[in-house]
């Protein structure tokens, strides 16, 4: 998927509103939007449509605009009425940069432009009518109330609580699992793919967005500042329950190793060489450091 990288770093760059009267504004977004990443969910959105058949670069504007809700979460969430984070990829946080009034309105901003580039008319051309309407309603599900904002919600409404495991799904599968998945529906959609592997595709992605939080449970403890380019114990501080607090190390890297799995089993339909990139792509999740 590293392919992508060049493409998916340009299109947001092209995306990306150049306004003078609101400079500061502006900056603050291309801050945090273009300071790089992996990329996971736009990637997601071009290896999805690839594999139903379709040429990536016509899902660049459903690809750029799930990475724009991914990356004003990533500043809401930094925020001190949120998480409280101070560094971010290794930097500090959009907040600490640019100021907490700037950073809340550079999410809101970074979110609305998400709409704007999915329901854009580049979008349509390159995709259809159709598929530009089923993308927004996707995106405004999975991103809203019943998706990650929800995910959001129960997370800091369970802060300080002993909660049981099922209740920490339900908040990942929410907060994490759902812009995973709508990445991969999305790429679907821009494909013009059926009812089947759009189904198949929301499976994968809501497996492998749990075992990519259960990894960043395990990290939060295990890693490094330096590694992992933020600061470590944060959950603790914050007296979070996590699925590392309730199951310790071993036994959440055996959860992640099924999950992935069934992930990757998820991909029979789409064929073998179709899938092989998303399959790298769960085990390489499975087994990050960062």
């Amino acid at each position: 998927m590293n392919e992508y990288s060049e493409m998916i770093e340009k299109a947001l760059d092209e995306f990306l509103i150049k306004d003078n009267d609101v400079k500061g504004l502006v900056d603050s977004m291309e801050y945090s939007l273009m300071a790089g990443g992996k990329r996971i969910r736009p990637k997601l959105v071009l290896e999805f449509c690839k594999a139903c058949g379709g040429n990536p670069e016509n899902a660049l504007s459903f690809a750029c605009a799930i990475e724009m809700i991914h990356t004003y979460s990533l500043i809401h969430d930094d925020l001190p009425c949120m998480d409280n984070d101070d560094m971010r990829r290794g930097r500090p946080s959009n907040h600490r940069a640019f100021g907490e009034d700037t950073a809340l309105l550079a999410g809101d901003a970074l979110l609305t432009l998400a709409f704007e580039t999915a329901l854009s008319e580049k979008a349509v051309k390159a995709t259809s009518a159709k598929a530009v309407a089923d993308a927004g309603r996707i995106l405004a599900s999975f991103a809203g109330v019943s998706g990650m904002v929800g995910g959001q919600f129960i997370d800091l409404s369970i802060e300080g609580k002993k909660v049981e495991a099922e209740t920490l799904e339900k908040m990942y599968g929410k907060k994490t699992g759902a812009l995973l998945k709508a990445s991969c529906v999305l790429g679907c959609i821009a494909a013009g793919a059926d009812d089947e592997k759009l189904k198949a595709a929301e499976e994968f992605g809501g497996k492998i967005g749990l075992v990519f939080q259960i990894i960043d449970d395990v990290l939060d403890v295990v890693s490094t500042p330096e590694v992992l380019g933020k600061p470590i114990l944060s959950d603790e501080e914050n007296e979070k329950t996590t699925f590392m607090s309730i199951y310790g190390e071993e036994k959440c890297r055996q959860i992640a190793k099924k999950l992935t799995d069934d992930a990757v089993k998820a991909l029979d339909i789409f064929g073998k060489d179709e899938s092989a990139e998303l399959c790298e792509l769960a085990i390489n999740l499975l087994n990050r450091n960062k």
